[in-house]
């Protein structure tokens, strides 16, 4: 069967993170990959066996997708953009696929990746906007951005970041490169925009490196608090996590397909 590889978006504010939850091959709440899987097996027209589909990430509970990245076989050949727009003609509104190619056999979505980008959007208006509670994480607090670009290149490059992974990570290790680490000031729209590319990131991770920056800009930390709590692999000393709804995947990398 041919395999396919599709750029997926989605609002994940009422999805329960990417997986599959299920239980005894009952699904047991509502999944980006649950949806996936039921539209692709509908437009496969119900094979014999169930068609897979398999996610570079596995986003969270609440956390956004610009270019999630998928793949999966089907029991026809058709171009991609069919696959596309059949897809979409069955997803509900909170996915889109974006775009859709055919690729080789042995091209997976997961372990073929070599790096991803995430960002991650800070509210930083004094009051919660009702239009963006669910796209941005809320920090009414004042900061200083300048404060934080002093900070973030102690993340670049790789490190042990045990003390940013959160307690249901499961990865046999916590080393992770991270090639970029930047922000923007939106002053326009009260936000602050932080970008983070890497080969891999652990759970959480992303958002408590966000919520360690947003407290070394108030000034609850120092600007060279960083390498001390990379050196000290204690997930309690870096405190707080920043709100799922901030986060997006915004796209899956890979060499060649």
């Amino acid at each position: 069967m041919p395999r396919y590889r599709a750029i997926v978006a989605y609002d994940g504010s009422d999805f329960l993170g990417f997986q599959v939850q299920s239980k005894n091959g009952v699904e047991r709440h509502r999944t980006v990959q649950g949806e996936l899987i039921k539209a692709v097996n509908q437009m496969g027209k119900n094979p014999v066996e169930r068609i897979k589909v398999v996610g570079a990430s596995r986003t969270d509970t609440g956390v956004h997708a610009n270019g999630q990245v998928v793949h999966f076989d089907l029991p026809f050949n058709i171009p991609g953009a069919g696959v596309r727009k059949g897809l979409n003609t069955i997803l509900p509104r909170d996915i889109l696929i974006k775009q859709v190619d055919q690729v080789s056999d042995d091209f997976h979505a997961r372990f073929a990746s070599h790096q991803k980008r995430y960002y991650y959007r800070v509210s930083t208006q004094d009051y919660v906007d009702p239009f963006k509670r669910r796209y941005t994480g809320h920090f009414h607090w004042h900061l200083d951005p300048k404060r934080i670009e002093q900070a973030l290149p102690d993340l670049i490059g790789e490190h042990d970041f045990a003390t940013f992974a959160a307690s249901g990570n499961q990865t046999t290790t916590t080393v992770r490169t991270i090639t970029r680490a930047e922000i923007e000031v939106k002053e326009d729209e009260h936000e602050l925009v932080f970008v983070f590319e890497g080969n891999a990131f652990l759970y959480n991770q992303i958002r408590i490196m966000v919520g360690v920056l947003l407290e070394i800009g108030t000034g609850r930390r120092p600007v060279d608090a960083i390498p001390a709590l990379i050196a000290a692999k204690d997930r309690e000393q870096a405190r707080y996590t920043a709100p799922a709804a901030g986060l997006y995947l915004d796209e899956v990398a890979y060499n060649s397909l």
